[in-house]
């Protein structure tokens, strides 16, 4: 990822860092009696992936849930629900994933009855491999205080018998949350070990930095404990939620946290993203605001005040309009710091919103594998009509503004591995003048990742006197068809010059 050595045959390491690139012969000259070679036969080098948008804590929890992917009946599900019922107290939630009724010989929806059948005394919550779909039982009915009389939140849908109009146990979209808020937090301890487990799938993903998004100060707190107890594999820059402001007045005693996260709107698939004009579908509404134009100021001003990065959800037009005018504002009326602006996802761009990222030096910040999802999953031609959906996501046209763009995976809700990003990025089909290069992809994921955490001089290329954190591929990503992006295997990944991870 270095353009004026855009190639070379090997690399040299020293301690932690890169100290020589070049060729076969160049770097020969290294080689000692005490000197580690790996011989690569082949296989292709790029710099450590980082991926800008993950959720830890959510995904190392998420890998404690029961696997439903391939499941092929009712009846192994409920086969499954009891043997975890066997290995956990009676109360204790049991939740799990990817169920798909289409793969089931039942050739129907399961329902509370089966899970009650499998766990009477446990509150079980499955969700839909689409997400935002769950089936749960009677137990976290009960829980959770839904009955066949509960209002129906906004965007939601609690599904009931069209004959005896009692519940099923499906819950959709905005009315999954009311089962989900309702589950009891893990302990520390449980919160620790989840993490480990999701930092050791991160590292095997090939992915050596992350930008990790917290929800609390619980979260950050089992980040220092994982690094007290030298147990961080990878390196890890915090992005922290809003309420951080209130409880110091400086970043100063906040080193690891790379910025605050601020949420302006919601989402396309609630239509909660705030838009200037209504969606096509749903024409009472136009989403919804977090904040007032002056209360956005205000909490951006403070930010910058106090020395914090911004990290902005903003996925409506008019979400990202008033984002840019708080950006505005304290750049005309505040002392510049050396802070870098960023919006997460900027979804429903125009002509004009994407001219004013570019003259604010803004970051977007997009996950490739959300951006088929919002199509493919979600409808976003009939939710925004193709006039808006155009330009919904457009990173083409970013980069061919000098916008700088990253990739993260938005994990759990989307696979971590960012060769499937990458793919996704390359071969989108959904309005495909917006599909990029694979070098534009690959970008995305190292040095203009590296650029987004201010730290472009130590990482996010294979230079001399950078860190020497490198992911080791099977192929290589600019010779491979690109429908086979996704398909390449990593083998190694080398983190300060340390082999964390590899693929025997």
């Amino acid at each position: 990822m270095n353009s004026s050595q855009p190639n070379a045959e090997a690399v040299a390491i020293k301690k932690d860092k890169i100290v020589m690139v070049g060729t076969n012969e160049e770097i020969n000259t290294w080689v000692g009696k005490t000197t580690k070679v790996i011989k690569l036969g082949g296989m292709t080098v790029v710099p450590g992936f980082t991926d800008a948008h993950i959720h830890v804590a959510d995904f190392g929890m998420f890998l404690t849930w029961l696997d439903l992917k391939n499941l092929n009946s009712i009846k192994e599900m409920k086969k499954k629900v009891r043997e975890r019922t066997r290995k956990i107290p009676e109360g204790r939630w049991i939740i799990g994933h990817g169920w798909d009724q289409n793969r089931f010989s039942e050739k129907r929806f399961p329902t509370f009855r089966d899970l009650d059948e499998a766990a009477p005394d446990n509150p079980v919550i499955f969700y839909h491999k689409c997400g935002r779909v769950c089936l749960v039982n009677s137990k976290a009915l009960e829980f959770s205080g839904v009955t066949k009389k509960t209002i129906t939140p906004s965007g939601g849908i609690i599904e009931k018998d069209g004959e005896t109009g009692e519940l099923t146990g499906i819950l959709r979209e905005n009315a999954t949350d009311l089962v989900w808020k309702t589950i009891p937090p893990s302990n520390e301890e449980e919160a620790i070990e989840a993490a480990k487990l999701a930092c050791q799938k991160i590292v095997e993903a090939g992915v050596t930095s992350i930008h990790w998004i917290v929800t609390s100060s619980n979260e950050i707190s089992v980040i220092q404990s994982l690094q007290i107890e030298n147990k961080l594999p990878l390196r890890v820059s915090i992005i922290a939620p809003a309420n951080i402001l209130e409880q110091t007045d400086s970043r100063d005693k906040w080193e690891e946290i790379l910025g605050v996260k601020v949420f302006v709107d919601g989402s396309l698939a609630a239509r909660t993203a705030a838009l200037h004009e209504p969606y096509v579908d749903a024409s009472a509404t136009k989403g919804q605001l977090m904040y007032s134009q002056q209360q956005l100021n205000n909490l951006v001003a403070r930010a910058n005040k106090n020395n914090f990065g911004l990290v902005i959800h903003a996925m409506g037009d008019q979400a990202i309009d008033m984002t840019l005018t708080a950006f505005e504002n304290v750049l005309i009326n505040v002392p510049r710091k050396n802070i870098r602006y960023r919006i997460e996802h900027a979804s429903v761009l125009t002509k004009e919103l994407i001219r004013r990222i570019k003259n604010l030096g803004v970051i977007v910040s997009v996950q490739p594998k959300c951006v088929i999802s919002e199509f493919l999953v979600w409808s976003a031609v009939d939710r925004l009509g193709p006039g808006r959906a155009k330009l919904l996501y457009p990173i083409k046209t970013l980069i061919n503004e000098g916008i700088v763009v990253i990739g993260g995976s938005d994990c759990p809700m989307e696979p971590l591995n960012p060769l499937q990003g990458i793919q996704a990025a390359v071969t989108r089909q959904y309005f495909p003048e917006q599909q990029i290069t694979v070098d534009e992809a690959l970008r995305m994921y190292t040095v203009n990742a590296a650029y987004a955490s201010s730290e472009e001089n130590i990482k996010g290329s294979i230079d001399e006197r950078k860190l020497a954190d490198l992911t080791i591929l099977s192929d290589d990503p600019q010779t491979v068809p690109p429908s086979k992006i996704g398909d390449i295997e990593v083998k190694m990944t080398i983190i300060g010059g340390k082999v964390i991870y590899k693929n025997e």
